[in-house]
């Protein structure tokens, strides 16, 4: 029989590409392994997150009273590679797979085993397929592999056919963000356990109701009928096009509308304010330095051109402001074609949002009660259910009341319980 998992008998290993860094980040990875560790450290356990951090930071960082550790690894490689945490990929894929196992055996796992304690991994997305291989040879090797727990955890389908799936089934359970996932790893043979993502708990913390009033004047005085938003990698998959002919044609049916928008750095991003303008709509970029306040954030939106219709948020955007944006906006266009999960749109209701999903992944979306879905790519589609909305204040009101409780069953303290429970059961399969 198992014992139950406890910060006295466990410590807790995160294997990640992406981190906390700015550095590190390319979507929402980043933000789920360092939320989950956190939230892990919160409740007293000991944990430890491999990353490709940022070159010129500390190689280890801890945080959360020393029980969250951070170590950024191929630092090295990344000095080279200053463009983010996949520019030089396949170097710092060598590197990480062959160094991190050494380091995690030498530093954590044998002293864990020395001392009783079990240890679980939890390693994400196909980057970390090998180190977890590797991980697990040198366990076995050493005569400690039945003291740990493997898991590798499936946030997408991207570079799926380099995994060696047999070899991975063998050394680890693996796991996926939502039954979307579970369902679409089946044609590979792998019936993944499905643990699903959460959100800070602060995240749920309404923003400054001075600063909501100071921002929805703003666009009041800029004329907009409807101050949308979009937020998210340029990435075909994101359904950024239909979200821009949407907003075209808000404008050519005589609605004033406001678009933000917040990409990457990927070449989509050229393509679609391309098509913005190709469709009469006005874009301004705007740029600011360094890390802005929300109050420096709210008057580039104020002194931004009377005329543009998309604004290019081409800035370090602080939580604070990006919550604010969730709350005053009419509509969060989270409206990807394939999502595993969506941090995005469950962010925009935990702040009082309404938001505008795809119907992939989102396990927590009740259609028109929490949020609203859209079962197509046509742009008519969500100017139809945003004139329904438009229309129908109480819908609205009803839905941002219900988003919000939803969003509370989603924090990453209900998500750590699950995660515990699923680990009890794999442990006693092993």
């Amino acid at each position: 029989m198992f014992e139950p998992i406890t910060p006295d008998n466990t410590i807790f290993v995160q294997l990640c590409f992406e981190g906390t860094d700015p550095y590190s980040q390319a979507g929402g990875l980043g933000t789920r392994v360092v939320n989950m560790g956190e939230a892990l450290a919160e409740q007293g356990f000991e944990t430890h997150l491999f990353f490709i951090g940022d070159p010129h930071m500390p190689a280890e960082e801890t945080k959360c009273n020393g029980r969250y550790v951070w170590h950024r690894w191929s630092q090295w490689i990344s000095k080279h590679h200053p463009a983010g945490v996949y520019d030089g990929e396949e170097g710092k894929l060598t590197d990480y797979s062959g160094s991190v196992p050494v380091h995690v055996y030498d530093r954590i796992a044998r002293p864990a085993a020395a001392a009783g304690k079990r240890l679980v991994v939890i390693a994400e997305d196909w980057h970390t397929v090998d180190a977890l291989c590797n991980l697990s040879d040198r366990l076995h090797e050493h005569g400690i592999r039945m003291d740990a727990t493997l898991m590798w955890n499936a946030n997408n389908t991207m570079g799926f056919h380099r995994i060696n799936w047999n070899r991975l089934r063998y050394v680890a359970t693996i796991t996926a963000v939502s039954r979307f996932m579970k369902h679409t790893m089946w044609p590979v043979g792998v019936d993944a356990i499905s643990i699903p993502n959460g959100i800070p708990r602060r995240m749920l913390k309404k923003p400054d109701p001075k600063d909501v009033r100071k921002l929805q004047k703003v666009f009041k005085d800029r004329g907009a009928d409807l101050a949308l938003l979009k937020i998210g990698r340029f990435d075909p998959a994101k359904r950024w096009m239909m979200a821009t002919e949407a907003v075209a044609l808000l404008k050519r049916g005589g609605v004033r509308p406001l678009f933000m928008v917040r990409g990457g750095i990927e070449p989509h991003g050229a393509e679609v304010l391309e098509r913005a303008a190709q469709l009469g709509l006005n874009v301004h970029d705007i740029v600011l330095p360094g890390r802005p306040t929300v109050d420096e954030c709210i008057d580039a939106v104020r002194t931004a051109p009377a005329h543009a219709d998309v604004l290019h948020l081409r800035f370090f955007l602080p939580e604070e402001f990006v919550r604010l944006l969730y709350r005053c906006c009419h509509a969060v266009f989270a409206n990807s074609g394939f999502e595993p999960f969506g941090l995005v749109g469950l962010e925009v209701m935990g702040a009082g949002g309404i938001a505008f999903t795809g119907s992939t992944g989102e396990d927590y979306v009740m259609p028109f009660v929490n949020a609203v879905s859209c079962e197509s790519s046509d742009p008519r589609e969500m100017v139809a259910y945003l004139r329904w909305l438009n229309q129908n204040p109480d819908a609205v009101t009803a839905i941002k009341r219900e988003a919000a409780r939803t969003a509370a069953h989603f924090t990453w303290d209900n998500a750590i319980n699950n995660l515990l429970r699923r680990i009890e059961f794999i442990a006693t399969q092993e």
